[in-house]
């Protein structure tokens, strides 16, 4: 009996152990900022993650036939994969489209943090009485939090941010609707800093995380140009919230504000960012609210910062990674929608080498 007993003991205490074993995180590999003054850039091969490199040439076979100039994926800050086609290299700058809304919700946040303005007062306190051709009752609902959510009421037909294309369709905060508005976040940022926005922007965030690149004000819209390392340079301040080496960029309750569900009308919408994983969401153009997540095959903690023609900045904090992508549109005949069907089909191969 007593034998029994030793031997069932033996066996659970085995059998704990492994469990144990199973169950304790591997040590996180730490997190990597690259330097702010050199082109050095710290890297990490498929192999030591485990990836499989068999499904890497149908993934570039993929972006090149999807008309791509660039394609990163970085873990833990550190570059995995670096690919560039078309012509395109590593010194070129291409525009953000839309990607570049994130750019204007980080100042918003950082104007905040320095008390310059507080997203909850009406957008008018920042860009004077009659901004928009709304009556005034109307347009004295609209704070800079609806400016950052797609909530303003505003018509999202006319793309032109003029005063007298801002018209009235719904009282602010009942109505999700994509539009050009939130370009009205540059001069509330402006006109509360009295800075002109890119100073304010290079000094607090460009510099401070090395990037480069430039603001194009077209009559359109206003977008940001850089290369694609420097798209990823933010990237890897999103990843980590905010934060760039040991120093808090923007602070982390806002940045958790940006990435959250903002609203009820659209879950999958933050404050100018894309969130996967939620019940439904709506895209640009529509009204109409789809059920299920935003991109099904990426994985359900994603957010991501995406613009027109497929620019896309794809952050995972489960894995540490983000993904970059710039070039022209995957389908140019659907070339101006910040959100299409490519992103599920980039995500399949994707999904073929890192799991």
């Amino acid at each position: 009996m007593k034998s029994y007993l030793f031997l069932f003991l033996l066996l659970f205490t085995v059998s704990c152990s492994k469990n144990n074993d199973e169950i304790q995180p591997t040590p996180s590999e730490s997190m990597y900022f690259p330097s702010n003054t050199s082109s050095v850039w710290e890297t990490k091969s498929l192999s030591s993650l485990g990836w499989n490199q068999n499904a890497v040439q149908p993934l570039k076979d993929f972006l090149i036939q999807k008309h791509t100039k660039s394609f990163m994926i970085l873990v833990n800050g550190r570059i995995v994969m670096e690919e560039y086609f078309n012509g395109h290299t590593a010194s070129i700058e291409w525009e953000w489209n839309s990607a570049g809304k994130t750019l204007v919700s980080t100042m918003t946040g950082i104007a905040q943090q320095e008390g310059l303005l507080n997203i909850n007062n009406k957008a008018s306190d920042y860009l004077g009485t009659g901004w928009t051709s709304m009556p005034l009752p109307k347009e004295n609902l609209i704070t800079v939090r609806h400016l950052l959510t797609m909530t303003s009421g505003n018509d999202d037909t006319k793309q032109f941010v003029t005063k007298t294309n801002i018209t009235y369709v719904a009282d602010a905060g009942t109505r999700w609707a994509y539009s050009n508005i939130f370009q009205e976040l540059i001069d509330v940022v402006t006109n509360a800093g009295n800075e002109p926005f890119e100073t304010y922007f290079n000094e607090k965030l460009k510099n401070k995380i090395g990037m480069d690149g430039f603001w194009n004000y077209g009559l359109i819209f206003t977008i940001y140009h850089s290369t694609t390392r420097s798209m990823a340079r933010f990237g890897i301040l999103t990843l980590n919230k905010g934060k760039w080496n040991n120093e808090q960029i923007i602070n982390e309750p806002f940045f958790n504000e940006c990435i959250s569900t903002s609203q009820t009308i659209n879950p999958s919408y933050g404050y100018l960012w894309w969130l996967n994983g939620k019940t439904s969401f709506m895209v640009p153009g529509e009204q109409t609210v789809y059920q299920g997540h935003l991109v099904p095959n990426a994985p359900v903690d994603m957010y991501a910062a995406m613009g027109a023609s497929d620019q896309r900045i794809y952050v995972i904090p489960s894995k540490k990674m983000v993904v970059v992508r710039m070039g022209d549109a995957s389908d140019p005949a659907n070339p101006n929608f910040a959100l299409s069907g490519f992103d599920n089909a980039l995500w399949e191969k994707i999904n073929a080498v890192i799991n």
